[in-house]
């Protein structure tokens, strides 16, 4: 039985400096797909629609960076060095070359991993990111949300206010607690600071005329929601502008988590993306 995301076996795989927790989902393939998570997101925080279908076309990777869920090591609070663990990674396991999905945060580690072309990179999906020097409003839209008092602090903080964006995180929150065993630990502010450092040092950093978009030679696939308050869609607009191959799609009525929202347009745009 091939595995899914809720029934993968945790793995581990020593690199320097940590020793990296990951699941292996789907059939053996020869086109790798590894998965960059989000700002304090664990393996368990995907979505098993989009992670199970992805499987059908690519044998994808999840993992938890060091520090992050079930992976040992601290917690950087820079994104070059968040990157540099998930190239290790990728060079620990001799998966050659990979696809990379980098969601939010996952997107700045994908940036930098192109740039620099440590590990080899076939194609790049960037979903819900932001380009060095862009627009985020990281502790404002994280404050405001816990300050909702949701269910789940995801629904104010990956959806819009519509009827149907929440109905849409409920379903994804249903999903995303379909695994009942072996689930990755929070590990609180030891996650939480360092890489709320990152995310806002990223964002200030200062890059004249974009430069390291322009030096992006991975054919991308940009995904957005229309409404992102955390990283506004004109990041999407910066990359797509900027980078040399690079296709941009916004989804409508979608905040951060579009890609959790609409899953089956997601993974119908990215399995196009792969195979062409």
């Amino acid at each position: 039985m091939t595995a899914t995301l809720e029934t993968a076996t945790t793995e581990y795989i020593d690199v320097p400096g940590a020793r990296l927790a990951y699941r292996r989902i789907g059939h053996r393939s020869a086109r790798k797909l590894v998965l960059l998570q989000h700002f304090t997101g664990t393996m368990d925080a995907w979505d098993p629609a989009v992670v199970n279908a992805l499987a059908e076309v690519s044998e994808v990777y999840v993992l938890d960076n060091a520090g992050v869920g079930a992976s040992s090591g601290t917690t950087p609070d820079n994104v070059d060095e968040m990157a540099t663990h998930a190239e290790a990674f990728i060079e620990a396991l001799g998966l050659g070359e990979v696809d990379l999905l980098g969601f939010s945060l996952g997107g700045f580690l994908a940036q930098v991993m192109a740039v620099r072309r440590r590990v080899t990179i076939g194609r790049m999906i960037i979903a819900g990111s932001a380009p060095m020097g862009g627009e985020e409003h990281l502790l404002e839209v994280v404050g405001a949300a816990f300050e909702k008092n949701a269910s789940d602090v995801r629904l104010p903080l990956f959806f819009t206010p519509s009827d149907k964006s929440q109905a849409a995180g409920m379903a994804f929150i249903k999903r995303a607690f379909s695994r009942t065993s072996d689930r990755d630990p929070d590990n609180g502010n030891f996650v939480s600071a360092p890489q709320a450092t990152a995310i806002i040092d990223w964002c200030a950093r200062s890059d004249p005329d974009h430069q390291s978009l322009k030096a992006i030679e991975t054919t991308t696939l940009i995904v957005h929601g229309s409404d992102d308050t955390m990283f506004p869609a004109s990041n999407a607009y910066v990359m797509f502008k900027n980078m040399p191959d690079a296709t941009l799609i916004l989804y409508p009525d979608s905040g951060h988590g579009a890609i959790f929202q609409q899953p089956e347009a997601f993974v119908a745009h990215v399995k196009t993306f792969l195979e062409v």
